[in-house]
């Protein structure tokens, strides 16, 4: 009798130790099918939407930061504390006083667009209410190098990640898009002045013509300061300089 208990009990450690039931076969099954779901990417997930390329990830889940005060609050907290107003210095810079307001949200204003090219007159152009110029907005020589320049001034609050973005089009085809991080700015009576990294305009025959535009200036909260739907040329040669 004791070799019959000891031969069923080892045909039953050998039966849990490589033989699985089916209903252990199946939960095994189910666990990889729920493993390899989690691990593979959607057809969604890997091909982004031109929205999601424009936002740049902005309108996504935002982090909490608790609640918010005005600029002037901020500057009014511990003024009594050296230290931590000297900090509030060095962090804000020359933060004036009157260009902060009572409101959160900060009020960014273009004041000045131009196009720098060596060896030319500068381009500056005019910034319309409705964000359309126009006709034409500007012509530019084909292989010519360029900057944009511009200026702006910052009231009531900081302005935090400011951005700017370009997406051009030529017969209906996106043909190129730029974003650039100008930065984060606080309340100041002068203008902000910032030059954009040097571009070249394509050439050859099928560069030359009219392309249509559309330039934003946005900051992290996705609010948009100024945008501008326009056109633009070019051609072989510069126009004459009037």
């Amino acid at each position: 009798m004791g070799l019959d208990e000891d031969k069923a009990t080892e045909e039953t450690e050998q039966q849990s130790a490589g033989t699985k039931t089916p209903i252990d076969a199946e939960e095994e099954k189910q666990h990889l099918e729920e493993k390899v779901h989690r691990r593979a990417p959607s057809e969604s997930s890997m091909y982004a939407t031109e929205d999601e390329e424009e936002d740049d990830g902005v309108g996504g889940k935002k982090i909490n930061l608790g609640p918010q005060c005005t600029l002037k609050e901020q500057l009014e907290k511990d003024k009594d504390d050296e230290s931590l107003r000297r900090w509030k210095e060095q962090l804000l810079g020359s933060v004036d006083l009157e260009s902060a307001g009572e409101t959160l949200d900060p009020e960014v204003k273009f004041l000045s667009l131009e196009i720098l090219s060596p060896g030319r007159s500068d381009i500056l152009l005019t910034i319309p209410e409705d964000g359309k110029p126009k006709g034409l907005w500007f012509t530019l020589k084909e292989g010519s190098s360029y900057n944009l320049k511009f200026s702006f001034q910052v009231n009531n609050n900081i302005v935090s990640g400011l951005k700017y973005t370009n997406t051009v089009w030529k017969t209906g085809v996106k043909v190129d898009s730029t974003k650039e991080m100008v930065g984060t700015f606080s309340p100041q009576l002068e203008p902000y002045t910032h030059v954009m990294p040097e571009e070249t305009t394509p050439s050859g025959l099928f560069a030359r013509g009219s392309y249509s535009a559309k330039t934003k200036f946005v900051d992290d909260d996705n609010k948009c300061y100024l945008e501008i739907n326009y056109t633009f040329c070019i051609q072989k040669e510069w126009p004459a300089e009037q």
